[in-house]
Formats: structure tokens, sequence, C-alpha cells
């Protein structure tokens, strides 16, 4: 399937969202237990998290590689060719805001890390599929959402919550391509 990153998908009265298909993460159960908690006392705070953004659908990841235009076959078989590995631990002591206000945690970038993610991208940009700026090259912040969207006066909030986790131990245990539409998840073959 080839999308142009300019397709959009109306979300009933939310705005419109980009298309995009994303290399990601998934962790075992526990950890994932753990995030979307991080979610609920967030969204008990009234931030918007991932539990009600847009489709509602959302894994609790880290991506490694969001693609705008991709051919999603040639994607799978790239990726197939890379190494799986077992399990693995991301260590997170760190509170991230980007713009717009997304409240993040940040895992500790070790080599390994780095290098899983480069493998990813050279095995997706070997496709010709074309890569949000953010995850190209050199660019990528490796980072777990919280909360969507956060006015500057609420980081704070959000912060002292998520400062009451830290430091926090996850679990990697699986791989998938995400659609962001629509939440839609094709699990990879082991771990990349």
């Amino acid at each position: 399937m080839n999308l142009s990153r300019y397709s959009c998908v109306w979300q009933g009265h939310r705005y419109c969202q980009v298309v995009a298909l994303a290399v990601c993460l998934l962790f075992d159960p526990d950890s994932d237990r753990a995030v979307r908690q991080l979610w609920r006392r967030a969204e008990e705070l009234g931030l918007p998290t991932l539990l009600s953004h847009t489709h509602g659908q959302h894994h609790a990841h880290l991506s490694y590689v969001v693609l705008l235009e991709w051919e999603q076959r040639k994607v799978e078989m790239a990726l197939d060719t890379l190494e799986r590995r077992g399990p693995f631990t991301l260590w997170f002591d760190a509170v991230g805001v980007m713009r717009r206000g997304r409240v993040c945690l940040m895992p500790a970038p070790t080599s390994d890390l780095a290098a899983r993610q480069t493998a990813v991208l050279d095995a997706v940009e070997s496709t010709g599929a074309l890569v949000h700026k953010h995850y190209a090259r050199g660019r990528w912040l490796p980072h777990l959402s919280i909360v969507t969207r956060a006015a500057r006066d609420r980081v704070p909030a959000v912060s002292h919550v998520l400062f009451d986790v830290l430091p926090l131990q996850l679990t990697v245990a699986g791989t998938a391509l995400i659609d962001s539409a629509t939440g839609r998840m094709w699990r990879l073959r082991g771990v990349l």
C-alpha cells in the first residue's frame, strides 16, 4: 500500500491526522500495565493521553521509526531480514517535554538501543519509504509518550506523577508495525 504524507483521516469531531505507519517496540504485560496506569493518572488530572487520543486504540510503545509514505509488504520484508533478539530492558529516569506539550518518559540512550534503531531505519529506508523528520538519521529522540498535549502550566502536575514512579524499568517483549490512524497492529517476529 502506498500512502501519501498528505493523507488524512477524520476522527469524528477531532482534527485531521496524518496517516503514518510506525515500527514500535511493545512491552511485556507488567510493563504495559505500568504505562497504562500512568496514562490513567494523567487523565485523572484532566490531561489527554493515548487512552483518549484519536481512535483510543493505542498500545503502550516506543517508536523506532515513523513512516509517512511506504509500501507495507516491502517494509515487512526488509524488517524480516533483521536479527531477532530476545526481550530487553529499558531504564527510564527522566521526564521530557516536547514541542506542543507532549510529555514523555525518556529512556537511557544506550548504544544497544541506538544500534537497534539505526538497523530498523536502514531497513525501512532501503524500501524507499519516506521517514518522518523526527525519526531520521541523527534526529531520533527515544521517548514513551504519556501526555499528548499539556499547557505549560499543567506540566508540573504531570511531572510530579511521573517523578513519583521514577526510576522505572520496563521490559520490551515484541515489535510491531502500527497504523497511527486506526491503531491496527501487525506483530513482527521477535524483538528487533
